[in-house]
């Protein structure tokens, strides 16, 4: 008799569903973002319930003018460009307690 094969175990991987609306809206700039480059290049657009509401060149007046037509709800506003924009990271004191 011949000696069993064993193959290793199937690994599935199950994407974790957004936390809150903010990151639904995030996903789907990323997912919309490619066919973005060739329409919106170089502009900011603001994507509510998973799509594009509005565009425009500047990111604060593109929200409010958001924000005035749906409400306070949250929203994401991205700029359109190949390259991400470079996170910063601010540095701050922390204060001990005795």
């Amino acid at each position: 008799m011949s000696d069993p094969i064993t193959l290793p175990g199937l690994i599935l991987t199950i994407p974790t569903p957004p936390a809150d609306k903010w990151e639904r809206e995030f996903r789907a700039f990323q997912r919309l973002l490619p066919d973005l480059l060739s329409t919106h290049r170089g502009k900011y657009v603001a994507v509510h319930d998973e799509r594009v509401v509005d565009s425009g060149d500047d990111k604060v007046a593109l929200a409010l003018s958001v924000y005035g037509r749906f409400g306070y709800v949250p929203i994401y506003v991205g700029l359109v460009s190949e390259s991400p924009i470079e996170r910063v990271r601010i540095p701050h004191y922390r204060l001990s307690t005795p």
